[in-house]
């Protein structure tokens, strides 16, 4: 004859190592530790295709590279990306695509337009221009011909992103009487042409003349806004 269940317990029980958290017992901290493992060497791989990326170019870097370079077996690559553009794509995301969202994100500006647009674009010219988030922008910009695939991403997460956001802006600017202009709407790439103009330049021309990007962004504004009073 079968022993009945035992009767389980209610709610209120203080767990115990048979009812509790703790039944998972070993299982649990090994699958814990496994996960870990495991974006920790996602992590790698794509810290190890940012820098063959930038290194070699988009089309001369190769999977075994990377593998190298984050001390993985190739194969490893393929738990965890399919080829080359999906590696490329999680590098956009992780590294450019949250600097994009704080702008889709702002609040209505409680002061004028063109403070929340210099404080912005501020930021993104620190973010970008001598960092490796500029070195991916102008890698899209050179190898972007060759692999559409990977420019259509980056126009869908990044460039129409930005264009909704800064076309936002630019009518709020109209409708405040901050930009007379008002064909600007229309183009609102003339807004962020100072950016990708630092970013590059800074790869090709630098060297030769260096170019202070904040104070082009200000003049930039200073043509659509008006130059800022001084009292």
């Amino acid at each position: 004859m079968t022993k009945k269940p035992t009767k389980a317990a209610s709610p209120s029980a203080a767990p115990t190592p048979a009812n509790g958290p703790a039944a998972a017992g070993p299982d649990a901290a090994p699958a814990s530790n496994r996960a870990t493992r495991a974006a920790e060497r996602r992590a790698a791989i794509v810290e190890a295709a940012m820098e063959e990326f930038i290194a070699r170019g988009f089309a001369a870097t190769r999977l075994d590279d990377i593998a190298k370079r984050a001390g993985v077996a190739k194969g490893t690559i393929y738990l965890h990306f399919k080829d080359k553009e999906s590696m490329f794509e999680e590098l956009v995301r992780i590294v450019i695509v949250p600097v994009v969202a704080r702008l889709t994100t702002l609040p209505p500006p409680a002061g004028s337009v063109r403070d929340l647009i210099e404080t912005f674009a501020g930021n993104f010219l620190k973010e970008v221009i001598g960092t490796r988030r500029g070195d991916l922008v102008r890698l899209i910009v050179a190898e972007g011909p060759r692999f559409p695939s990977v420019a259509d991403f980056y126009y869908r997460e990044v460039v129409s992103r930005g264009i909704t956001a800064m076309r936002a802006l630019i009518e709020l600017g109209i409708a405040r009487g901050e930009i007379r202009q008002k064909d600007l709407a229309r183009y609102p790439q003339i807004l962020v042409a100072p950016a990708m103009i630092a970013v590059i330049w800074q790869s090709l021309f630098a060297r030769h003349a260096p170019l202070d990007a904040q104070e082009m962004l200000r003049v930039h504004l200073d043509l659509i806004f008006g130059e800022r009073r001084t009292t």
